[in-house]
C-alpha cells in the first residue's frame, strides 16, 4: 500500500512539475526561480540561502545561482538579516512581485484533477496532505511550513459547530475543516510544547 500511494504521488508530481515549466515559461525564468519568487512572497524579512534551499529541496550552490539571477533581473534584493551584517536576506522586490501577479493564477492540470473530486473528498484530501506534510516536519525532512496546525492563532475544534470548529486567533473568526491552510502569510510558528498538544487535540477532534 505504501509503495502504491508513493507511486500514485509521483505521477501527480510530473504533472505538476510540467504546471511549473508552463508558468514559469511565461515569466522568463525556469521553475526553481519562480519558486523562488513564490516563498519569499509575504515573507517581508525575506530569507536566507540555507533557508530557501531548505525549503525547495535544492543544494545551496542551485538556490545561490538562482537568486544571483534573480538579483540581476531587479526580482529580488540582498538586505542584511539581523545584527549580523554578514548574514543577507534575498527579499522580493516590487519587480519580482509583479512577476508574480503576471504568472497566475494558472488553470493547472493538477488544480483540474482535483476540481473533478467530490467536494467530501478534497477535503479528505487536504487533510491526508496536512498530516503528511506535519509527519515530514517531523522527521526533519522539510521545514516547519506556514500551516493552520503549526500556527500560534490555530484553535483546533474549538468550537462545537461542526462546519467551522477550528478558531483562528488572528483575524479572530471561527473556520472549517476544509479553509485549513497549506501556507498562510499571516503564520506565526508555535512553540513546540504548542503545536504538539494543539496537533493531540486536533487528531482527536
Amino acid at each position: 500500500m505504501h509503495h502504491r500511494i508513493r507511486e500514485g504521488l509521483s505521477r501527480i508530481a510530473v504533472a505538476m512539475r510540467s504546471d511549473d515549466w508552463n508558468r514559469a515559461k511565461a515569466t522568463g525564468l525556469n521553475p526553481t526561480q519562480l519558486s523562488i519568487l513564490d516563498l519569499l512572497e509575504g515573507r517581508e524579512a525575506g530569507l536566507g540561502v540555507k533557508d530557501i534551499a531548505f525549503h525547495l529541496g535544492v543544494s545551496q550552490p542551485t538556490a545561490t545561482d538562482s537568486i544571483a539571477a534573480l538579483e540581476r533581473k531587479g526580482y529580488v534584493a540582498k538586505r542584511s538579516a539581523g545584527s549580523d551584517r554578514r548574514a543577507v536576506n534575498a527579499c522580493l522586490t516590487t519587480e519580482g512581485r509583479s512577476v508574480l501577479d503576471a504568472s497566475g493564477p494558472t488553470d493547472s492540470v493538477a488544480e483540474q484533477a482535483v476540481a473533478a473530486l467530490p467536494g467530501y473528498e478534497q477535503e479528505n484530501l487536504l487533510l491526508a496532505l496536512v498530516k503528511m506534510i506535519r509527519q515530514l516536519q517531523e522527521l526533519d525532512a522539510i521545514p516547519i511550513q506556514r500551516m493552520c496546525v503549526s500556527c500560534r492563532y490555530f484553535a483546533p475544534f474549538a468550537h462545537p459547530d461542526a462546519a467551522r470548529p477550528h478558531h483562528c486567533n488572528f483575524v479572530d473568526a471561527p473556520f472549517g475543516q476544509r479553509d485549513l491552510r497549506i501556507d498562510c502569510g499571516d503564520h506565526e510558528t508555535a512553540s513546540p510544547s504548542s503545536r504538539a498538544a494543539s496537533w493531540d487535540i486536533f487528531q482527536q477532534g
